[in-house]
């Protein structure tokens, strides 16, 4: 085989931040490429260089045997080289076909966009890569699958060669895993190139026929699939032994911390979002609620948490009706979140991290002294989060956007896991983090659990669901359709409930 991408070298750096330094890679055209490694260690750097977002400090990048400088993304998919990025960037009241070609319409006399010629061209595509979409059906009524075959129709229309996948799996059912590995080999027998960017190491081995592990913004390991282990690339990529996560045994206790009964919603423009939903949660408990993303399962958080009220049927966080309770006393009265997009709900980006710890923590001790914020307590409690998590950082005063996602995460969760809740609801804590960080979570949460703590798990990760539940419900379609025990469920299973296959 030949190299099809050959980066020699390439380093990059930020004030304070060497984020790539001397990175080598080699890619072999026709494979699947994986690259692995700890939340900050180099691999987004190392992506958005290849495709054109950074520009290198030092160091080389060849494609096809021509050495390149990519200043933008449109350069990198002159050179053949796409990317389809964690977080789908589609126009939900568009077709499928309006998705695909926006920015890159064909057009007659540079005015008349040629529909039917696109058209076809996409067909030709989906026929040829084994893609199953529908260029006239609306990104609106697709699932999580189909709207990612549709991101990779995007970049193969654009003349992709060389695909960058990050997280693709992240909120995939096992179906639809198998779908889309089965995709990625129908690529690679065309000839094109994948490169595969996951923290799933099962994965990993069981998909990619190159595996590179990079550690502290380097690459660490070349690896072949066939002589290594899970566990063996969880060490190159932390260092070191990974930490076992406790389980500890069931102590679920009979008091209910959350009671949801035959809960609706129905949105201002009338349409239901959750219909007659019923849950229980006691202390001691961790109750798993899965379902494929945009099922309810945000509006049912933003109920518990009293930021919207239920159409019908009442909820009870440790006893407070959400009805009559704002949110500030639902928070004050023990409940820890850990929402699921920490940028947005949960961080002030560009604030330091000590502020960042009295962020709705401002009226409860250590926080709050009298009317006042504490600072100083605000600064020593940070820092004992920073350690006790693990949260790699040169400091507190630093911002919260210098960190890594992971980074960012550890010290979310210390800081909820900081006010002794009694009742945490977890959205997605282990998203987009690495396989040490989210050892270091797994632990949190099962150490809250053995404590007596009620938590609420919403996660799209059947590890993560199979791993830490005692209970697991399944939500479809804004119904809670099935109630299942973890030790009787297989994944298989659970995938079917969550696809709304099958409900008990």
């Amino acid at each position: 085989m030949s190299s099809v991408v050959e980066i020699r070298g390439v380093a990059k750096r930020y004030p304070g931040v060497v984020a790539n330094h001397d990175v080598n890679l080699q890619v072999e055209k026709g494979t699947i490429h994986a690259i692995i490694g700890e939340n900050g260690a180099g691999k987004s750097t190392l992506m958005k260089i290849l495709y054109g977002m950074v520009k290198p400090d030092e160091g080389s990048i060849s494609v096809e045997g021509q050495q390149l400088l990519l200043k933008s993304p449109q350069d990198a998919i002159a050179a053949g080289i796409g990317m389809v990025h964690q977080h789908f960037m589609l126009a939900d009241n568009a077709t499928v076909l309006e998705n695909v070609i926006l920015g890159s319409e064909p057009t007659k006399f540079g005015i008349v966009i040629q529909f039917d010629q696109a058209r076809q061209k996409l067909l030709e595509i989906a026929q040829q890569y084994g893609l199953d979409i529908d260029p006239n059906q609306s990104v609106s009524e697709l699932g999580v699958g189909g709207r990612q075959r549709v991101e990779i129709a995007k970049v193969l229309f654009r003349g992709a060669k060389i695909l960058i996948l990050d997280e693709p799996t992240a909120v995939l059912v096992p179906q639809e895993v198998d779908e889309l590995f089965d995709n990625l080999k129908e690529l690679t027998k065309n000839g094109l190139t994948i490169l595969f960017i996951s923290h799933k190491l099962d994965e990993v081995l069981s998909i990619s026929d190159d595996i590179t592990v990079m550690r502290q913004g380097t690459t660490v390991a070349s690896l072949k699939p066939s002589q290594t282990t899970k566990k063996q690339m969880a060490e190159l990529m932390v260092g070191g032994e990974l930490p076992a996560p406790r389980t500890g045994e069931n102590r679920t206790s009979d008091v209910k911390v959350l009671d949801i009964k035959e809960v609706s919603y129905r949105r201002s423009d009338g349409r239901e979002i959750l219909h007659n939903v019923n849950l229980d949660l006691f202390g001691g408990e961790i109750l798993g609620l899965a379902g494929v993303e945009g099922n309810g399962q945000s509006e049912l958080i933003e109920l518990v948490l009293g930021l919207i009220k239920p159409s019908a049927g009442s909820i009870l966080v440790l006893g407070q009706d959400t009805a009559t309770t704002t949110t500030r006393e639902i928070r004050d009265s023990g409940v820890g979140y850990i929402p699921q997009d920490r940028s947005r709900d949960s961080l002030l980006m560009g604030a330091a991290l000590w502020e960042n710890r009295i962020l709705g923590h401002q009226a409860t001790a250590p926080m709050a002294k009298g009317l006042w914020i504490d600072k100083e307590a605000a600064k020593a409690d940070s820092e004992r989060i920073v350690r006790e998590y693990d949260v790699r950082t040169p400091g507190i005063n630093v911002m919260a956007n210098a960190l890594s996602g992971g980074n960012q995460q550890k010290f979310i969760v210390g800081r909820e896991m900081s006010s002794s809740p009694k009742l945490i609801v977890a959205a997605l804590p282990t998203r987009g983090v690495d396989v040490g960080a989210q050892a270091i979570i797994w632990d949190r949460l099962v150490e809250a659990r053995i404590a007596g703590v009620g938590v609420l798990l919403i996660s799209v990760d059947l590890d993560e669901i199979f791993s830490l539940s005692d209970r697991i419900a399944v939500i479809y379609n804004g119904q809670i359709v099935a109630v299942l025990d973890p030790r009787k469920t297989t994944p298989e299973e659970l995938g079917l409930a969550m696809t709304g296959a099958k409900s008990a």
